[in-house]
């Protein structure tokens, strides 16, 4: 399961998603600047308030990360 913890105005939380879906990756997301909930969340799990935060089976990616992001999902790398 992938979740992306995100804000409206994150320009890197918008490029993440976007790599999401051009790879055909599903996710949830979740918007914290709304839910304080999934923020405290998103917070225990990496003691940080930056996003995105991309969970992925559990384990936390921190700012878009392309290159974690191939490996944990296992994705051939772009060629560009």
């Amino acid at each position: 399961m992938v979740k992306v913890y995100s804000t409206p105005v994150c320009p890197y939380c918008k490029l993440a998603k976007e790599f999401l879906l051009q790879h055909n990756v599903r996710f949830e997301e979740v918007d914290v600047s709304k839910d304080e909930a999934a923020l405290r969340e998103m917070v225990e799990k990496t003691g940080q308030l930056g996003v995105p935060v991309i969970d992925i089976d559990g384990t936390a990616i921190v700012g878009f990360n392309r290159k974690k992001l191939t490996e944990l999902l296992d994705i051939t790398p772009d060629s560009n």
